[in-house]
């Protein structure tokens, strides 16, 4: 189990390098097939993966990847599609009813933005000015925050952050992540300043930035695991060996990147 699921991590790794240095299309287009995969996954625990409901939230999602790919100046855009897909939703449910329920309704809308339009945001932190070097910083505070809490939690944790939903999880571990990932930013800077040809990164912002996403960051992997209780399922897929689905993999790359994102933009002035 072990070596397949590093096996898996390392082609993950390939695969996250490859997208994310090319930036551009291959890097809109692979966030867009994560995407419509992340929500089958999410719309599959609702029982609407394969119904009309289900097809209107994976259309939505086309529509909006659509539009950020050609228009990112304008952001009405963004509310008529919100407005609009509510609203054929509204409408399947109450020209169908009893077909489905209030709950299937909201999670096919709830799962457009939890999954298409937060990981969309690796793109627009792409397309930023810095966005090559800034981009990382999603990777930082999602897997590299993890693997910090992980270590420090193994090694002094004592007190339950959430005894419940992660009994595994403690505060040490999550304050070892924040910081881990601080120290991670801030390394980060002086390497690209130092190696990249570009590079103009402020050590102390990254630090903080990577500090914040890294909060943000367990938020989202602790939300991902409420959603799977709630739903009595252990994971979200199998199409990642030793790892389960998309959402069992990018949960905190999900929360992670929007933030990075609007940091970005408010620090980098």
């Amino acid at each position: 189990m072990f070596k397949t699921r590093l096996l898996s991590g390392i082609i993950l790794v390939i695969i996250a390098l490859a997208t994310i240095i090319s930036g551009g299309w291959i890097l809109w287009g692979t966030l867009f097939l994560i995407s419509l995969k992340g929500m089958t996954e999410l719309y599959k625990i609702a029982d609407v993966e394969k119904k009309l409901l289900g097809f209107i939230g994976l259309l939505a999602a086309v529509v909006y990847y659509a539009f950020l790919a050609v228009d990112m100046g304008n952001e009405d855009w963004f509310a008529i599609i919100a407005i609009g897909f509510l609203i054929v939703l509204m409408a399947v449910y109450v020209f169908t009813f009893p077909k489905y329920k209030a709950n299937q309704v909201m999670t096919v809308y709830f799962g457009m933005f939890y999954v298409a339009v937060m990981l969309s945001y690796v793109y627009r932190t792409r397309i930023l000015e810095q966005g090559a070097f800034l981009v990382w910083l999603v990777i930082l505070c999602s897997w590299g925050s993890d693997t910090c809490a992980y270590c420090v939690g193994m090694l002094i944790g004592k007190h339950k952050m959430a005894p419940v939903l992660s009994p595994k999880k403690s505060v040490e571990g999550g304050v070892g992540g924040v910081v881990g990932a601080a120290l991670l930013g801030a390394v980060y800077a002086f390497a690209i300043n130092k190696f990249a040809k570009g590079a103009d990164a402020d050590a102390l912002r990254y630090a903080v930035i990577c500090g914040a996403g890294s909060m943000i960051s367990q938020v989202g992997d602790l939300a991902a695991s409420a959603i799977k209780r709630d739903n009595d399922i252990k994971d979200y897929g199998h199409l990642i060996p030793g790892h389960g689905g998309i959402l069992d993999r990018f949960d905190s790359v999900i929360f992670t990147a929007p933030i990075i994102y609007y940091l970005s933009v408010m620090l980098m002035k």
